[in-house]
């Protein structure tokens, strides 16, 4: 063999941030402002301990330890501490109903749960509806153990104190799973996707690299992607891989919060979903205030509207750059940085092509799109076929053989994205298989009109979904949430469509004003939410 075989585990991870970046800082900030600070060192001692006493549990290589918390220093440590000892850290949504949450807990097989303090109650009620049945340890992340009718919890400072602050390395082979998350279950159950250390270590490779996001050691990272949701879209992982600073902001995301917390711990590069980008757009603009040392934003979950993007760049100073991907892709697949070639491209261009696009696949991810019929869709602007996506960091099926009409027999992922590839190579995500709209025989994208109505200065939010039609068979209606102190009017949102270049035939024939769209628990629009409210509509 000419080259040497290392395993790609988790320990490679936390053995460079050990060696190499003792004195770098690692910052929590929680509710009420109150700031909790350690360095590399202190989290790699630490973790240590908490791998000692998963041993002490007398657990199995193999066996799933859950986390049912915010992002802040002691879920890092049960990032790396769970699977260094071979076990499996399995991210619980916190935003998940009770039952979901026994759900989920149940067909996991967690043995071990990891809790913070004010989520005990939605773990109790959990139990309540019969879940937990195979758990059997409770850790209350917490200096103490708070009442709980859970008489097996013990706090997670009483838990590690006695143990060693080193741990033998494990030699662990790279294809061992790692981690467990669930996708959101929009259409159905849960489904679980399971990574392994090798994927984990190649998507922190390559988040940290300049296709990715671009993290390196002079770097503050800030994600407010919470730690649940696929691996906090693997930022915690690539930062700790090079040695970068971390910033946390645990429990709910309070704009002033944050805001304070970018500013004074000088973070350089931020991720989240598009609504914390409103809400922190309108602090900054209260505050009439700047993120100097902040050079990007990454913006998933969802496409921001154009209006966003062009706001943070003419108000802020601040370039905002969109990602796409999924649970069963780790989940950063894509990422929209321009090329070399449009160095010079002004910024109206670089908007039109690069900024308001899903990306350009991350190296080592294929993707393409097919048509109805199987037919690979041609990447010229305008064909749309659903996208499919593999590469090493991809899941080939999910936890238990479920779903597996998501996968096909030629080794590709069907991400159920309706998308379209342009010749740059960049691709647009134009809707979900469900949430497009076919009228009169043509496709409508929900997704383009929602960035198109936002646009309007009335509007603060919006969501569009097919209502049933005897002659049409779908037609576009527009749940609308109007910007304070505005009203919206179904006459001036078609003229602002017809003029951002809808079709006549396109436009809506009605729109519902409501107080706020509901959304699902990783804070997507839950289109499914507003679909029920339309025999009422």
């Amino acid at each position: 063999m000419p080259m040497m075989d290392v395993q790609l585990s988790t320990w490679l991870i936390l053995d460079h941030a050990a060696s190499n970046f003792a004195d770098t800082e690692i910052v929590t900030q929680f509710s009420g402002g109150a700031r909790h600070r350690y360095t590399y060192a202190d989290f790699v001692r630490r973790a240590s301990q908490q791998m000692h006493a998963l041993d002490a549990l007398g657990l199995d290589k193999g066996d799933r330890v859950a986390t049912l918390a915010w992002n802040n220093y002691r879920h890092l440590e049960a990032y790396f501490a769970i699977p260094c000892t071979e076990r499996v850290v399995h991210t619980l949504n916190a935003r998940l109903s009770p039952e979901d949450l026994a759900y989920v807990v149940d067909h996991g097989d967690d043995r071990v749960i990891l809790v913070e303090p004010d989520l005990l109650p939605l773990l109790e009620k959990a139990r309540g509806v019969g879940g937990l049945s195979k758990v059997r340890a409770i850790v209350v992340l917490s200096d103490d153990k708070p009442d709980t009718e859970l008489s097996e919890a013990r706090s997670y400072e009483d838990w590690i104190a006695d143990h060693p602050t080193d741990y033998p390395r494990r030699e662990i082979p790279e294809a061992t799973p790692c981690g467990l998350c669930y996708t959101s279950g929009t259409t159905g159950r849960p489904k679980g996707v399971l990574y392994t250390h090798r994927s984990t270590y190649l998507h922190a490779l390559t988040v940290s690299s300049g296709g990715g996001m671009g993290i390196g050691p002079g770097d503050c990272t800030l994600s407010v992607v919470p730690m649940f949701h696929a691996n906090a879209w693997g930022m915690s992982h690539a930062s700790t891989l090079v040695g970068a600073k971390q910033a946390f902001l645990s429990g709910n995301m309070d704009p002033a919060g944050l805001v304070d917390l970018l500013t004074s711990e000088r973070v350089t590069l931020t991720a989240g979903v598009p609504t914390v980008w409103f809400t922190m757009a309108d602090e900054l603009a209260r505050r009439d205030e700047r993120l100097p040392d902040c050079r990007t934003i990454v913006c998933g979950g969802s496409q921001p509207p154009q209006s966003l993007i062009e706001r943070y760049r003419r108000e802020f100073d601040l370039s905002m750059v969109q990602a796409w991907g999924m649970t069963e892709t780790s989940p950063v697949a894509s990422i929209a940085w321009p090329k070399e070639g449009m160095r010079d491209w002004d910024e109206a261009d670089l908007v039109r092509v690069v900024r308001t696009r899903a990306g350009l696949p991350l190296p080592g991810v294929q993707a393409m799109m097919r048509d109805d019929d199987g037919n690979t869709a041609p990447w010229d602007g305008s064909s749309m076929g659903q996208l499919l996506v593999r590469g090493p960091w991809v899941a080939d099926s999910y936890l238990g053989g479920e779903g597996g009409d998501s996968f096909t027999e030629d080794g590709w992922f069907q991400t159920g994205d309706i998308a379209v590839g342009h010749p740059e190579g960049y691709f647009v995500i134009a809707d979900r298989t469900k949430d497009l709209i076919k009228s009169g025989g043509e496709w409508i994208s929900s997704v383009d009109m929602e960035a198109a109505i936002m646009a309007m200065p009335e509007v603060a939010e919006a969501a569009v979904v097919a209502v049933p039609d005897p002659k049409w068979q779908e037609r576009p209606l527009a749940f609308v949430v109007p910007a304070s102190g505005q009203t919206v009017e179904i006459e001036a949102l078609r003229a602002h469509l017809q003029e951002a270049g809808f079709a006549k035939w396109q436009l809506p024939d009605r729109l519902e004003t409501i107080d706020e769209i509901p959304r699902t628990s990783v804070g997507k629009f839950d289109k499914k939410v507003l679909r029920a409210r339309l025999p009422a509509a």
